[in-house]
């Protein structure tokens, strides 16, 4: 395996640093909790496939690890185990992505955010069956799992598209 260079290392941490900076606005910005979703969820999701476009797939995988610790952290996963579905509803966003970016981006960014929502809300609803939390609350998490997924993961395949777009274009 080859040691990353340091402008890998350099790009890596700089799209981990800000995906946190996005995590933390909700702890700057008072937004309601529907709108919390659908912004940072969407710049997350955004972080996560410009990380791959633009350095690669372990940097990718470094924001999707790093992401829902974070999450934790702040409160907003109340359970730690909680962090492993997030984690791997990242994961697979990514990797479908990178499997049918080949194909056409919207297709990739549209079956990716599918895959990543089906994922979440199926290992949500199977892992609250055992866990014993407020009934409102695990209501809450499980509808925040569902379609909003879908939304924020779009919204990041086209905000990620207009990022390395312009990246690109800079770099030039």
């Amino acid at each position: 395996m080859a040691k990353p260079d340091q402008r890998t290392l350099t790009r890596t941490a700089l799209i981990v640093a800000l995906t946190l900076v996005f995590q933390s606005l909700r702890l700057v910005i008072p937004l309601l909790p529907v709108m919390s979703t659908f912004l940072i969820g969407s710049l997350v999701n955004a972080c996560l496939l410009v990380a791959l476009e633009t350095v690669g797939l372990s940097a990718a995988m470094a924001v999707a690890l790093i992401a829902p610790v974070a999450a934790y952290l702040q409160q907003l996963l109340p359970v730690p185990v909680f962090i492993v579905p997030v984690a791997a509803g990242n994961v697979i966003l990514v990797l479908i992505f990178r499997a049918l970016i080949a194909k056409g981006r919207w297709a990739a960014i549209g079956v990716a955010a599918l895959g990543k929502t089906a994922f979440l809300y199926g290992a949500f609803a199977w892992l609250l069956s055992f866990i014993q939390i407020n009934p409102k609350m695990a209501a809450g998490i499980l509808a925040v799992m569902s379609w909003p997924q879908f939304v924020t993961a779009l919204l990041g395949g086209l905000l990620a598209t207009l990022a390395v777009k312009r990246l690109k274009a800079w770099q030039r």
